[in-house]
């Protein structure tokens, strides 16, 4: 099929569909799933593939249990921009009625290497009558398949795979759309009010509830460096503080403009094409803005997984999100200076209801009970602000403060010593980090690797080897040493500091690929919990 049937289908102008159009694709294949409440109630699952949406209907919706076997009609191709879809089709039109995105996502096949091999599996089992995927979705996810029944070639059953995502739950019963919040009986009593209206409704009354004379009006910025906490010791309980999760992730700033996003890690480092999922999602925002948050991956326990964060790309693991918490630019206003608690609230009222974005909520004034509820889930801390903090882009402030469940440190890799007995690769890391400009040693670590690890690490510091140690005192190990090229980033758990300003215990925790060497800096925590005045 082409997108000629489905133009031939359709009166534009007097439907809101999306006319035929190019639409560049990149990163993992999106699919989409509409709930279409027509003359008959179904659903329809459609799969981004060359270059346009290969679609099915599925008239009892599908399931996650593996032993239900659902209908799937294939229908016409439709085009990538019906991805964004959410409305009613006007009586008179062809399949009138109202259309929710139930649920959307990315896909990929589960054998597949790179993009190239998975096209080319997915264009196979579609001639074939059997294709295999995984849907990363918000509510459909884990291996699926679509096999041909033999009775016409239109005739598909949608089958689910076992897996840990497979259960007896009937996931229909969550019928609201991902993208609105909305019911198809809402969307039909209100059919004049599509999900992108609403949210510039809900921006309008926001911005007309909130004075910001103190927010001028000013271009938006580009290239943010994100305003950072500073470590201290222990939590602390104060009225005029706020408390977040700090989340085991990518620090990530957003531009948005007219729906284009740039999404970028803290020292500029396009995240575009590695998180594409999270950017499909920040197009669909109605409004200009600046955003700072988290990128995190979390588990099925809602649980945040570095590992699976830095795999995310490779395996598809986990649930990505982006966990936004703070609102720098909105729609020509500058809002840096405008007080913490007012840009969250504001920040609050105008996000919508979008795959992968999160708010990043706070508790006020308990600092010592969320940290110890914190520490309880095995979360890696807790940030506490000052709720009438300005922000200040790429300062370290003491209005905004970081207390850990466990002391790491991230460190600079300046050498490696030998392995000794039945390692290999190498013995121990030889670590520093940046105090004041300059790069000191504070420690080696031979703990915290697996095979896999010891032989990723040597296969990146081979290249990085030279003659001359990059520490001013070349320090005393436990045997000999060979130096490296100051550039990889790692981080370590340790349990304290020595007299002599090393780590006690060190341990390799992980890589740090998001961060270069200048941001491995020294951290102490500080020995006062809080400052009691107001900034």
């Amino acid at each position: 099929m082409t997108l000629t049937t489905y133009a031939s289908k359709r009166r534009f102008g007097r439907t809101p569909e999306p006319e035929p159009g190019l639409r560049a694709g990149g990163g993992a294949p999106a699919f989409v799933v509409h709930k279409h409440a027509a003359r008959a109630l179904h659903y329809d699952l459609r799969l981004e593939m060359e270059g346009v949406l290969k679609s099915w209907a599925v008239p009892k919706g599908p399931s996650l249990n593996p032993s239900v076997k659902r209908l799937a009609v294939a229908v016409e191709d439709h085009p990538l921009d019906y991805r964004d879809f959410e409305g009613v089709i006007p009586k008179g039109n062809y399949g009138a009625g109202s259309v929710i995105i139930w649920d959307r996502g990315t896909y990929s096949h589960p054998a597949a290497g790179d993009e190239r091999e998975r096209a080319e599996r997915l264009r196979d089992g579609l001639r074939k009558g059997t294709i295999k995927f995984v849907l990363d979705g918000e509510k459909l996810r884990g291996e699926f398949a679509l096999v041909k029944t033999g009775r016409d070639e239109k005739s598909w059953l949608l089958l689910k795979k076992k897996d840990r995502h497979a259960t007896a739950e009937d996931i229909l019963k969550r019928d609201r759309s991902v993208l609105s919040g909305r019911t198809v009986e809402e969307v039909a009593a209100d059919p004049q009010k599509t999900s992108r209206e609403e949210i510039r409704a809900g921006l309008r009354a926001a911005l007309a509830a909130d004075d910001l004379k103190d927010a001028p009006v000013r271009p938006m910025p580009h290239g943010v460096a994100p305003m950072l906490a500073t470590l201290v010791r222990e939590p602390f309980d104060h009225p005029d503080w706020i408390f977040e999760v700090k989340w085991d992730g990518y620090r990530a700033v957003a531009e948005i403009r007219t729906g284009a996003v740039l999404l970028y890690s803290h020292n500029g480092i396009s995240f575009n094409r590695r998180f594409s999922p999270v950017v499909d999602a920040l197009r669909t925002f109605a409004f200009d803005a600046v955003l700072d948050g988290e990128i995190v991956v979390v588990d099925d326990r809602g649980h945040p997984v570095f590992q699976m964060l830095q795999e995310y790309r490779k395996t598809g693991g986990g649930h990505l999100l982006y966990y936004v918490f703070d609102l720098l630019h909105l729609e020509g206003r500058d809002l840096m200076n405008v007080p913490l608690l007012r840009r969250k609230e504001l920040l609050k009222k105008i996000l919508p209801a979008a795959s992968k974005i999160r708010f990043s909520d706070h508790v006020r004034g308990e600092g010592v009970l969320f940290f110890s509820a914190a520490r309880e889930k095995g979360l890696e801390g807790i940030v506490a602000k000052h709720a009438r903090s300005a922000y200040r882009p790429g300062r370290r402030s003491r209005q905004w403060l970081k207390v850990k469940t466990k002391l790491a440190q991230k460190a600079v890799v300046a050498g490696f010593t030998e392995p000794r007995g039945s390692r290999r690769h190498f013995g121990a890391l030889i670590l520093g980090a940046f105090r004041q400009g300059e790069l000191i040693y504070i420690g080696h670590t031979g703990s915290g690797f697996d095979t896999r690890t010891l032989r990723e690490i040597r296969g990146k510091m081979n290249p990085l080897i030279r003659k001359r140690c990059p520490f001013k005192a070349v320090p005393e190990t436990n045997a000999e040493a060979t130096w490296v090229k100051p550039v990889l980033v790692c981080e370590v758990s340790h349990r304290g500091w020595t007299a002599d300003g090393l780590m006690r215990q060190p341990s390799f925790l992980r890589l740090r690929d998001d961060k270069t060497a200048r941001d491995a800096v020294l951290e102490k925590p500080a020995p006062v919990a809080a400052p009691r005045s107001a900034p």
